[in-house]
């Protein structure tokens, strides 16, 4: 955890980390793990607020323990960037985890605390168009380990890491439902883990086909040493940003109507494409041409 802050506060609010109170509290230090989670989102080490908290599932015994620790404590509700909530079954199961949540963040002065679902169980990809459009969902993350395992051998386990996860056709569809659910309803997907932590070459390998093949604008890390290579795949390439600053200010002299750049049409459907790139650059930490703060 220490690590991580401790990058964030070096390279600025780009990433976001997530304090995990399912698998990061060994067993009967339940309570103290959330309270610790509580103590460093509510202090100064999170100087972006960009620190959210993964609670134990809502099936759990310690999933309400969780919620009263963390979203019940005022400094900790105020600053938390998100929560994250795991192995959800169904679309019911999220609206009455959403309740219990709002009632305690509410309670302690947070109203409009964002949620982030992670899609791992069959029953969460069947309704993962309808917990998209809940307005308190900002973004859906695909649990590849769990979703993989809930078939019972009948997906290979080669399919939880490259080139299988992008190959199996199950894992897949799971991956573009999740994107194509996201998309539909503004919300953000985040792609799943590469578990080998000591090949930087994989994990960038991984969030660049996540990115151009399936339509993932954010991945999951489980080490600092993979932060930078995730980074550098999902920021615009210095081309593309240069391009997209030329058509945009272009545009902007046309008083928005269509252009010709290098002999190309373009109008205000990729206007919204190239306003996207240097959104993402912008966001990434990336320099942007001059002139083009107006455009944002």
């Amino acid at each position: 955890m220490r690590k991580s802050i401790a990058l964030q506060q070096e390279l600025g609010p780009v990433f976001d980390i997530t304090l995990d109170c399912e698998d990061g509290a060994s067993a009967g230090h339940e309570a103290a793990h959330a309270k610790l989670v509580a103590s460093i989102v509510a202090g100064d080490d999170n100087r972006f607020a960009r620190i959210g908290a993964r609670v134990h599932d809502s099936g759990n015994a310690f999933f309400e323990q969780d919620i009263k620790l963390i979203c019940g404590n005022s400094g900790a509700a105020s600053r938390l960037a998100y929560l994250m909530l795991p192995k959800a079954e169904s679309l019911a199961e999220v609206r009455a985890a959403i309740a219990l949540i709002e009632h305690h963040s509410q309670r302690a002065g947070r109203e409009d605390l964002p949620l982030h679902i992670l899609i791992e169980t069959h029953g969460a990809l069947a309704d993962v168009f309808a917990i998209a459009a809940l307005p308190q969902v900002q973004s859906l993350s695909f649990g590849i380990m769990d979703f993989v395992s809930a078939h019972f051998g009948a997906i290979p386990s080669a399919a939880m890491r490259s080139p299988g996860q992008f190959n199996h056709p199950l894992v897949a569809r799971a991956k573009l439902e999740i994107a194509a659910a996201c998309h539909a309803h503004g919300k953000v997907p985040s792609h799943n883990v590469t578990t080998d932590i000591k090949d930087s070459a994989s994990v960038a390998a991984d969030a660049g086909r996540a990115r151009a093949e399936f339509g993932y604008t954010r991945m999951w890390s489980i080490h600092p040493q993979q932060i930078q290579p995730i980074l550098n795949a999902f920021t615009p390439p210095q081309s593309e940003i240069a391009t997209a600053a030329q058509i945009l200010l272009a545009a902007q002299q046309a008083e928005w109507g269509p252009i010709q750049h290098e002999g190309t049409l373009h109008d205000r459907a990729s206007y919204r494409y190239y306003w996207s790139v240097l959104q993402r650059a912008k966001n990434s930490g990336a320099a942007l041409p001059e002139n083009t703060s107006t455009l944002l």
